[in-house]
């Protein structure tokens, strides 16, 4: 289970943020630092508790925004129906998500996974269908929630 660019070193975020378009700010490195260090997805409600004291809930939530449209992150919903953020691959790319895996949602502690490993089953559309995206979510208990079941 990764977190997407996971293995990827807190020294490339400048460069990352270059290469989207986006001003490198100590506010975007430290919350790109916060959803790297995690192995689940992070939601913006943790991220507040982890950063609030150094960026408001409106840079934030703009941040987060901004890194989703440039495909630096994907937004997954956790069972109760809140937004969960994970880093992209290098494949996905402005407006475009290529991160198309499932992801795995704990029932007990709600931690949100992605399973990069787990191949996607093929889909067959019916004539005159496109597919843009495609969002398969397992939910189940987590490796940590079974050693305390």
């Amino acid at each position: 289970m990764t977190n997407g660019k996971k293995e990827q070193n807190t020294q490339e975020f400048p460069d990352l943020l270059r290469e989207n378009g986006l001003k490198v700010t100590s506010q975007r490195l430290r919350v790109l630092e916060e959803i790297t260090h995690k192995n689940a997805a992070i939601s913006q409600p943790d991220l507040e508790k982890i950063v609030g004291k150094d960026i408001d809930r409106v840079t934030l939530y703009r941040i987060l925004s901004s890194f989703e449209e440039k495909g630096i992150v994907h937004k997954i919903f956790d069972l109760n129906g809140t937004a969960t953020y994970a880093m992209c691959t290098s494949n996905c790319t402005e407006n475009h998500h290529h991160d198309q895996h499932i992801h795995f949602i704990c029932s007990v502690c709600n931690s949100v996974f992605c399973l990069d490993e787990v191949s996607l089953p093929k889909i067959t559309l019916p004539p005159h269908f496109a597919l843009h995206s495609l969002a398969i979510n397992a939910v189940g208990l987590c490796a940590n929630c079974q050693k305390e079941d």
